[in-house]
Parts: structure tokens; sequence; C-alpha cells
């Protein structure tokens, strides 16, 4: 299923990495929600998002690719082998002729917000200095604060990013050193989550910043977080972090399966605008 995006002279390609392994939810792209499985939701409200021109499944496995297509969607057999979605999105996009921006939204995000994919595709096609984009939402709980699973970006006056980690960043100093821990701290002064950003997981690469990115070796600060966009800092490309108020939940637990399930099936709207 092709879109037809308001950049009609830039080709913007929203490529799905979909894998149909997971650990914490065996199979949960291909679970049924409204009678659809989670995949084609995604798709879904890629296919949504204005600066979209093309949207792409690029899957792993033969029933993944039929669920795809069989819903009229673009669908593409990836190698089993790599070891992330930018690897899996990399291959497809390797055989795309001439330059493009590639869009890389999870296939367990169904609740992802084509507006947001909006403000990060213009934000990339706006600064000619960045190689890639990508989403930050605000933190509003000391839990996210210490949470080694919250990411945390801290980004410089232009907007593009200095830094991601599990830790909190930046680090409050003189208020730890008033309150004796950053746990206190936060717990008697809630307004210093404000000074947090939490990452988000959606990107958008000029598509030879993406093929650049995935031939390089992993780094030592990505190897030590976790964290493979430190990989692409570590060897100077520029990453321009947009601030987004809608929130997307990925679903990787039994909870949020059902939390979506509730949404679709139980009459609610579900947090996806155009």
């Amino acid at each position: 299923m092709e879109t037809h995006g308001i950049y009609t002279q830039q080709n913007v390609i929203a490529i799905i990495p979909a894998r149909l392994s997971s650990e914490r939810l065996p199979g949960k792209l291909l679970l049924e929600v409204g009678g659809k499985p989670v995949i084609l939701h995604t798709l879904e409200s890629v296919g949504k998002a204005r600066t979209v021109n093309r949207v792409i499944a690029a899957v792993d496995h033969e029933d993944l690719f039929r669920a795809a297509e069989s819903a009229g969607f673009e669908a593409v057999m990836t190698s089993a082998d790599h070891p992330s979605g930018s690897d899996r999105i990399a291959e497809v996009a390797s055989s795309i002729e001439g330059d493009a921006v590639i869009v890389n939204v999870q296939g367990d995000e169904p609740l992802i917000s084509p507006s947001v994919i909006d403000l990060a595709v213009e934000a990339l096609l706006n600064d000619k200095g960045s190689d890639i984009s990508t989403t930050c939402e605000a933190i509003e709980s000391a839990r996210e604060v210490v949470s080694p699973d919250v990411v945390k970006v801290v980004s410089d006056s232009e907007g593009r990013a200095l830094y991601f980690s599990r830790a909190p960043i930046p680090y409050p100093r003189d208020e730890v050193r008033k309150h004796g821990s950053l746990e206190t701290a936060l717990l008697n002064d809630p307004e210093l989550c404000s000074a947090f950003c939490k990452h988000t997981g959606l990107y958008v690469f000029r598509k030879d910043a993406l093929l650049k990115f995935t031939a390089l070796e992993p780094s030592p600060a990505e190897v030590s977080e976790r964290l493979e966009q430190l990989r692409a800092l570590e060897n100077g490309l520029k990453i321009r972090v947009v601030e987004v108020e809608d929130r997307s939940i990925g679903i990787d637990t039994a909870e949020d399966l059902e939390r979506f399930r509730k949404l679709v099936e139980g009459g609610e709207e579900v947090r996806v605008t155009a």
C-alpha cells in the first residue's frame, strides 16, 4: 500500500522492521486485536503520516510477510540474522535507488502518532546539518528519572543530541548535595523531573547516513550503555532531537497488549491522530 505524502519532491519511505520472535511476548506482532494483527495496526498508523510517501514492512518470517501483503501493504523478506531493527531496514534501504529519507518505526508501536512522525521528518528535512532525527518526551515522574529502562537525552542549543544515557542526565549535582541523594532530591523537589527528557524509539535517517551507521562497528559507549544511537554520535553523525507531546506505548508485555486491546475493542479512543 503506497501513500502519497505532502513532500512529493522528497522520497520519504517508512520501513517497519518486524521480527517474529520476542522474548517477553512470543509472536506479538501476529497477535490479533480488533480482528487484525498488531503489525497491521502499526502499518496503518504509519500510513496516516502526511509526510510519508511509501510504507514497507521489513519482515523475517513468511507469516509476517503474508499478513502485510494480504492487507495491501508492501513487504520485503529480510535476513533473520540482523542484530537490530536498524540493520533490517538498512537491508531494504540499500536497494532503494537515489536519495531517500528513511523513517524507522518499530513494528510493535501500533499507537504511534502520525503527527509525531511528521514532526520528526520535517525536523530532518529542515536541518541540512543533521543526519538523523529522533524524538523525546518530557519526563514526569521520579521513577522514570532513576529507571535504567528509560533512556535520557541531553541536547545542545540547536536541538542536536549531545549524549544518550540510561543514567539520569544532566545530573543535578547541587540538588543532590543539598538533599543527600538523587531520589531524595526528586522527592523533595518534583519540579526537578522537568530537567530530564525521555528518548523514544522513532528515528528518521538520510539514507546515506543509515547505510554508513549500520556499516560501523559497535562503539565503546554503545556497548557500555547498550544504546546503538551512541555509535552514531561517537562517529560524528548529527542527531536532531524533537520534543513531542503525543506518547506512544510499545507492545512489549501481555499487560501492554491488554491495554491496547481495551483501547481498540472497548470503544475507547485510540491515541493516534493524523
